[in-house]
């Protein structure tokens, strides 16, 4: 059974919504980051960047209290407000292409150490211990863990019926989304709502592995202080079915001295390798890969497919590309800190990734197809772990939207 709670939110007042809530602190170039801290008085990038109007180069033991320091202010300035009462919130997010729907809420740390929220990435100790220590000086965290459930029709329903109320929040966005909040704040529908999740045995995390991991790990350093919001982490639930999967391109360097001749050779081993010219050609299905290299694209093949699929991490396309051409042919061991790679989000045009190449920092890029929900899940009911940057997960929350105190 799948624990979770409502919480006293920290809000943004509804008349300045649209200008508080920004997108990850990362999507922004540093042009763009500046325009908006130099236009924005009321941007949570100034929470999060607090060093702005002082210097860039501060500690980071500085910055978490600069941060800190911020953020009350803006509660001091009334552009944020706490909720008296505990609730769950109902959020939409429309885009151009897709709408998702998921609930914010409070989810079990004991759920998460007994792998009820279940994982499949790997983590990278210093970023969770970095984090950690963020939320240990700051406070609070606005930055959800995204999570999926499967698909139950009465909580579709109960969502359909809750999408006609009143919401507290609905505005636009400069990327051009729109987006809904509703609160859910009467004790009826808050027991109904963690009734629900009672009965889901296993929740799987899509996006946010560092963020439940440092929350892990604050758990267990403060939780002798008895301080209950530590017992929990802020989580956006939705169902498996609302979720978009994008594949995570990649780019390297050089060949890493082949010439262009001698490593298609021996991408023919594994592979059967079909010019495309200069037919922009992704790959349509799983087993499938895009290369594009000097000048041309490619379709490549992968030869082994096999009815065998005991071995589940062998058979993920990632993984595929990894152990038969990253690895072995371009002498790439680590995913995450080897220079000569790097990834572009599927959702990114693959001309991206062309122009890129032919600007020459790059000698040739793989595009590969994206990994589904049930490949994600059967990974993770197994305890293995997907290769890095596999998988862009959408919906992505706003932060500011929500603060959860600690």
């Amino acid at each position: 059974m799948s624990k979770i709670i409502p919480f006293k939110a920290v809000r943004p007042t509804p008349d300045k919504v649209a200008l508080v809530t920004c997108r990850n602190y990362d999507d922004y170039s540093p042009a763009e980051l500046a325009s908006w801290l130099d236009f924005n008085p009321y941007s949570f990038l100034h929470v999060i960047n607090p060093a702005y109007v002082h210097s860039q180069k501060i500690t980071l033991d500085k910055r978490f209290k600069g941060v800190a320091h911020k953020y009350q202010d803006f509660k001091n300035d009334g552009i944020f407000l706490e909720d008296t009462k505990p609730a769950f919130f109902l959020y939409e997010i429309q885009t151009k292409s897709q709408s998702f729907t998921g609930i914010v809420c409070g989810t079990s740390i004991a759920d998460y150490k007994n792998n009820v929220i279940k994982k499949h990435e790997d983590t990278l100790q210093y970023r969770v211990e970095l984090f950690k220590d963020y939320l240990h000086q700051t406070g609070f965290n606005t930055e959800p863990v995204l999570i999926t459930y499967p698909d139950n029709l009465e909580l579709n329903d109960w969502i359909s019926e809750k999408k006609k109320e009143q919401p507290i929040y609905h505005f636009a966005t400069t990327n051009k989304e729109k987006h809904t909040l509703w609160k859910v704040d009467s004790d009826v529908e808050i027991k109904w709502l963690e009734y629900q999740f009672e009965n889901i045995p296993e929740l799987y995390i899509a996006d946010g592995h560092h963020r439940s991991a440092s929350a892990e790990l604050l758990y267990d350093q403060d939780k002798h202080l008895g301080n209950q919001n530590l017992n929990y982490f802020m989580s956006f639930l939705i169902a498996e079915s609302n979720v978009k999967i994008y594949e995570f391109n990649r780019i390297i360097r050089d060949l890493n001295g082949l010439s262009k001749d001698d490593f298609i050779l021996k991408l023919s081993e594994h592979f059967i390798i079909k010019t495309k010219e200069q037919e922009l050609w992704k790959p349509q299905s799983k087993f499938e890969f895009g290369m594009y290299l000097d000048g041309s694209f490619y379709a490549l093949f992968y030869k082994q497919v096999n009815g065998n699929n005991d071995n589940i991490l062998e058979n993920l396309d990632a993984q595929i590309l990894y152990d038969k051409v990253l690895q072995p042919l371009l002498g790439i061991e680590d995913l995450r800190n080897d220079e000569r790679i790097e990834y572009i989000p599927g959702k990114q045009s693959i001309l991206t990734l062309k122009e890129l190449v032919d600007e020459g920092e790059f000698e040739v890029g793989f595009m590969l197809y994206p990994s589904d929900i049930s490949e994600i899940k059967t990974l993770a009911d197994n305890n293995l772990i997907m290769p890095p940057k596999s998988t862009y997960i959408e919906p992505k929350f706003r932060s500011g939207l929500m603060v959860y105190e600690l």
